[in-house]
């Protein structure tokens, strides 16, 4: 058996007790699952994601080996959420897709607990998504479609290296309304040459698709991208920061007008549609993850896939590990690790939740950062069981996070 999921038994923490459940709680054991397709016609310039273009000779090969990782969970997991993500899935053919769903399906099946629908997501780009290819998405129960489309302004999309036009988005919409139930869409802001008008004519645009999803991303110059390049060399230069945070709360005042929850820093959704996959890792919740690049969370023990698609495969079909990378988290590290990530959610932290998962106290552990914050008014701290970030704290949200983080070093 491989080592790409470690098959041990699964221990309780120290001092953490789940008391009479048939099953140890989600943030040991896995309720969701996550699996990394690489290949994409194009490597847009400011991805700095486990991508592979121009290698489609590995398409077969990597869903071999995916395959063969899959099996190393020895038995079928039912997990409550998956989520096919990229690179680009629905760049695969219909006959690649309809392999790798099959295989999703024999290691992983879908499992929603009573009175829940069932949320199986898949991310895709307008250029690639195509009826046929909805219509084999929808067969094997994917019933949740994101797509890429980051800008509906051509200039915007050709800053940002994007490759497809304008007028393939309505025709993936249109595709996923005619076999998919939910429809999601990534937009990016503060592109170079954007402008708060330009960005509010985005925002109107995708709400004219009456979408259940929407999540906004500000551009981020990832060191070594060719887009991060071009800005260290002059060839483009940056949205200012005062440009950027307006064009973030337009975004909020815009997407909630509408009638959007805004629970999470980036992410919208109509009422009954939050997408349930990422809200177990904002919980800092255990995970499955499989593929190029991809990782997992149990029982505190974190892991990490290479990133590079032919070493994976070959590792993997060879009988090896494609694990690169791990570490296993201590009591301290997984609560502060929970912090973080909670806090980025618009509910907050539960003072009685958090420590039920983490058997660790909230203030004990960051008491003196939360009432600095509070006066500052960064942090909302006045309804006793919950801390939550204030509209200002949303908006220096990554700020707030590493001032937190920073009591873990003490």
């Amino acid at each position: 058996m491989g080592r790409g999921i470690n098959p041990r038994p699964i221990r309780l923490p120290l001092g953490i007790e789940w008391g009479d459940m048939d099953r140890p709680p989600p943030w040991i054991e896995p309720r969701t699952a996550y699996i990394h397709i690489p290949f994409c016609a194009h490597h847009c310039g400011y991805c700095d994601f486990a991508v592979a273009a121009g290698q489609d000779h590995l398409i077969e090969l990597y869903l071999d080996a995916l395959a063969t990782e899959l099996a190393t969970l020895g038995r079928p997991r039912p997990v409550e959420t998956l989520f096919i993500g990229g690179g680009t899935p629905t760049y695969l053919t219909t006959n690649q897709l309809t392999h790798l769903l099959a295989t999703i399906r024999d290691w992983l099946p879908l499992t929603p607990p009573p009175g829940e629908r069932p949320e199986y997501s898949i991310e895709s780009t307008p250029d690639s998504l195509t009826e046929e290819k909805a219509a084999v998405l929808a067969r094997f129960g994917v019933n949740r479609v994101s797509i890429g489309v980051q800008s509906f302004r051509p200039d915007l999309l050709s800053a940002l290296d994007r490759r497809h036009t304008t007028a393939e988005i309505p025709r993936a919409v249109e595709a996923v309304r005619h076999h998919i139930p939910t429809l999601s869409f990534d937009l990016i802001f503060a592109a170079p040459g954007a402008t708060l008008a330009a960005w509010e004519g985005d925002l109107d645009a995708a709400l004219q698709y009456a979408p259940e999803h929407i999540s906004t991303y500000g551009l981020t110059y990832e060191k070594g991208t060719p887009l991060w390049k071009q800005r260290s060399r002059g060839q483009v230069q940056a949205v200012d920061e005062e440009a950027e945070l307006a064009m973030y709360e337009s975004a909020i005042h815009r997407l909630t007008g509408a009638g959007f929850e805004h629970y999470e820093i980036s992410n919208f959704a109509r009422p009954g549609w939050r997408c349930r996959h990422n809200e177990r890792y904002w919980a800092n919740e255990a995970y499955y993850g499989f593929g190029v690049g991809a990782a997992r969370y149990i029982a505190g023990q974190r892991e990490t896939n290479t990133r590079d698609t032919k070493l994976y495969v070959r590792r993997v079909l060879s009988g090896e590990s494609p694990t690169f990378q791990s570490e296993c988290l201590g009591p301290r590290e997984r609560a502060f690790e929970t912090i973080a990530t909670q806090l980025r959610r618009v509910d907050g932290i539960g003072r009685t939740p958090f420590r039920k998962q983490t058997g660790l106290d909230l203030d004990e552990l960051v008491g003196d950062r939360l009432r600095h914050l509070t006066a500052e008014g960064i942090v909302d701290n006045s309804s006793g069981d919950r801390v939550r970030l204030t509209h200002r704290g949303m908006c220096v949200a990554d700020g707030v996070i590493e001032d937190l983080m920073k009591e873990m070093a003490h």
